[in-house]
Order: structure tokens, then sequence, then C-alpha cells
């Protein structure tokens, strides 16, 4: 059931032939993590790139102060890993932690390349999913100094429509920079308006 998600996942860009899914199917580990169960722990090198088959996770680092701060989301049908470690095997600066009871499948960096080689399309799926997080960073970045907090909430309930109502408002908040007493006061006011 697990790996029939993440072929299903490759068939949306390109067929799969039943050698390659040969080649597929052995180099995925399936792993199943508790709510709050951590696959990267701050200060341990990302050695698994990670695809959520159910559940939901977060990507987030911890300030000088002891304050969490959310990057990223990933829910079904996503990916997470701390790209930065994963490629330069230097220790991650992040956590990466279950918001909910999940299954995943994870693959290696050997085993990763390796199907690089052997399936060239592969190498463009992954490319493609690189640069969307990288969007998604680049615009969250921008929106962090011109766009009002408001405007940010309903940029993340477009990102994450299928997480908005899975999400603690404290996740959220600290996702969009601000106080869960604040995001519930931009909720009224989104209700006001209608």
């Amino acid at each position: 059931m697990a790996k029939e998600a993440l072929l299903k996942f490759f068939l949306n860009y390109f067929p799969i032939s039943a050698e390659e899914k040969a080649l597929i199917e052995p180099r995925f580990e399936l792993k199943f993590i508790n709510k709050k169960g951590k696959i990267l722990q701050a200060g341990d090198t990302c050695k698994v790139y990670t695809f959520v088959v159910s559940g939901c996770f977060r990507m987030y680092g911890v300030d000088d102060k002891g304050f969490e701060h959310n990057i990223q989301f990933a829910a079904e049908n996503d990916w997470i890993a701390d790209i930065a470690s994963f490629y330069t095997g230097k220790p991650s600066s992040l956590n990466i932690e279950a918001i909910e009871s999940s299954e995943v499948l994870q693959i290696s960096q050997t085993d990763l390349y390796f199907l690089f080689e052997e399936i060239y399309k592969l190498n463009r799926i992954f490319k493609v999913t690189i640069e969307q997080k990288y969007i998604e960073l680049q615009n969250r970045v921008l929106q962090n100094f011109s766009s009002t907090a408001e405007q940010r909430y309903l940029d993340f309930l477009e990102q994450y429509r299928i997480l908005s109502n899975r999400l603690p408002n404290t996740q959220i908040a600290s996702y969009l920079g601000i106080t869960p007493e604040f995001l519930s006061k931009i909720r009224r006011n989104l209700a006001e308006k209608g």
C-alpha cells in the first residue's frame, strides 16, 4: 500500500516500467512514526529523504531564547528533508517532527543517487520538487517583510489548504511568526468580513 502511494506519485510525472519499479521499491524503507516522534534532530545529519504516505510533519528551528519557528509542513504525497544537510553531509540546525502519527518511506542518499543513475527520469522529479520548495521558501521570505500577518495567513491557507484544519493554532502561528492569540484575532476579523 505505502509503496503504491510512492509509485502513484512518480506516475504523475512519467510512466514506470516493471524493471524501474523493481529498482525503486527495495530502495525505500517503510517506517511508522508516532506523534511527536522525530525523523531529524538538530545536530544530526539528515541521512534520508522522506516521502509522507500518511500523517503530517513540521520542520522547525529553535532560536537562542528557546522559541520554535516552523519553516515547512509536509503531509500526504509530499517530501521532507533538510536538503542542505542531506546533500552536504553537515549537521542540521533543524528538527523534523511528526504532528500526527505517520507512515513514511525513506531513502538514503546512496540509494537515491543509484536511482538517479539508473532511472534518469527520477533525477528530474527531485529537481522539480526541490525547485518548488525553493520557490515556496523565496515567497515566504518576501512575505515576511512585505505582507501583513493577515495576508501571510491567507497565503498559508492557499499553500496548505488540506492542513489548515489538521494543524494546531500554535503550529500555524509559529509558521506565520505571530502569537496564537493574534492568529485567533485574524480569524475573527476574516469571519466578520465574510
